[in-house]
């Protein structure tokens, strides 16, 4: 079993922000409280995090299909729970991709990626619905 790494979150003192440090970077983090542009949210911070994930692996199955892709962008979406903790009840992630693409392919890619590879889609998935759809650019 692989174990990670610890990541360090540290208290700015300035509005509820925070200093995030892994062994590949870092981010800081604000409540939505915080004057907006001062950081990510927690919760935003797990879209990115799912977003990344999928996203890592379609570039890397297409490549391997030896698909031109040109560019990819994922955006994620949700709908929060009114009451607290304000969880996310789903998630929509749509993919835009743009290059000469076999349609087939592109659908193997992301399903490859939600069902076997995606670390992050695999731990969120059992507490909520995820949704995806994908558009190609030529």
């Amino acid at each position: 079993m692989a174990t990670m790494a610890p990541v360090v979150v540290k208290w700015r003192k300035d509005g509820i922000r925070f200093a995030a440090e892994t062994g590949h970077g870092g981010v800081t983090l604000a409540s939505g409280l915080d004057e907006a542009g001062s950081g990510m949210t927690p919760m935003e911070l797990l879209a990115v995090a799912l977003g990344g994930c999928t996203g890592m692996d379609v570039v890397s199955i297409l490549v391997k299909m030896r698909q031109p892709l040109e560019e990819l962008s994922v955006e994620v979406g949700g709908v929060r729970a009114e009451d607290h903790p304000k969880r996310f009840t789903s998630l929509e992630v749509v993919y835009r991709l743009r290059g000469d693409l076999d349609e087939k392919r592109v659908r193997r890619a992301i399903q490859l990626s939600e069902e076997r590879y995606c670390s992050v889609a695999a731990t969120l998935r059992p507490s909520l619905p995820i949704t995806s759809r994908y558009v190609i650019e030529p």
